[in-house]
């Protein structure tokens, strides 16, 4: 619904299917994460609300660019491969650097959003630039998947995803809560997976829009924007409003969550370029179930 009402707002005004990509859907996608992050603080586990991110994204690339490159392809645009996701590895680094001191305090969040408001600002520039009537043309053959909303309609949308958003983020992370205690596994074991691959989908349910619709461009516009949402605007709202307990146990998702992103920008070059294949989805699939071994026989 937020996709949808959203996205035909945006066309309405001329904006282009990147800049759709990078924030309507990266937004509509990212915010189950900021919900749950926000209910688990209402459940005093907040020192989960890191591992919902760390893992949310590690999903994102690993899980929902091989399903979706199962349908189609995935398409990188050189725009992206240049710009987008090595922004996606830079804030990654920033967030190393945060961390380093094992302090988080709200003057990290603030940098964070900082960052955040420089990436909007980024994309809405971009957005604004003129273009020839070729790239009119082209533009306006990319965003044909977008729905023709009326603003009415449109806004009801946005009110009710809202309502329901909120309400199953509450329940996410009581039932996540519930299943823990009830089959006496640790909770971050939970979150990790259960958690983590729920808000994900998302991600997973626009990305094969876009796949089916061999506009798989947008899946991966929509999976960097989600991830750079996820680390810049929701680590940084959460971090801002209530302090967050990094730990040790969290150092390897936070690198195998950086080292996902390296694959994405690297895969750009192998195989098929500028494409990200079945088979280099095929590998990310294996590398999302062999960590998912790790987890079991180190965490169990």
């Amino acid at each position: 619904m937020l996709v949808d009402g959203g996205s035909s707002v945006a066309k309405k005004f001329g904006i282009s299917s990147l800049v759709i990509g990078l924030t309507v859907v990266a937004f509509g996608t990212s915010a189950p994460e900021l919900v749950v992050n926000i209910m688990a603080w209402f459940s005093q586990n907040t020192d989960l609300a890191i591992s919902n991110i760390l893992w949310s994204n590690i999903s994102n690339i690993f899980l929902i660019l091989w399903v979706t490159s199962l349908v189609y392809p995935i398409a990188m645009p050189k725009s992206t491969v240049k710009k987008e996701i090595p922004f996606l590895i830079f804030v990654w680094l920033v967030l190393f650097w945060l961390l380093y001191d094992g302090i988080l305090s709200r003057w990290d969040s603030i940098i964070l959003l900082i960052f955040f408001a420089f990436f909007l600002y980024y994309t809405f520039t971009i957005a604004k630039v003129p273009k020839t009537l070729g790239e009119k043309l082209e533009e306006r053959k990319e965003i044909k998947w977008v729905a023709e909303i009326s603003n009415t309609k449109s806004f009801i949308f946005i009110i009710l995803w809202l309502t329901w958003l909120l309400l199953w983020g509450k329940l996410i992370v009581d039932s996540a809560v519930a299943i823990a205690q009830g089959f006496w596994l640790p909770m971050s074991f939970i979150w990790v997976t259960i958690v983590a691959i729920w808000t994900s989908l998302p991600e997973l349910a626009a990305s094969l829009v876009a796949a089916f619709k061999k506009q798989t461009d947008m899946a991966i516009w929509g999976i960097v924007g989600s991830n750079i949402f996820n680390i810049l605007w929701i680590l940084g709202v959460t971090w801002f409003i209530y302090p967050l307990e990094w730990y040790q146990g969290m150092n390897i998702d936070l690198v195998v969550s950086f080292l996902a992103s390296i694959f994405i920008f690297l895969a750009a070059f192998t195989i098929k370029k500028s494409f990200l294949t079945r088979v280099e989805g095929g590998i990310l699939f294996l590398l999302y179930c062999s960590y998912i071994w790790y987890l079991v026989v180190n965490v169990l």
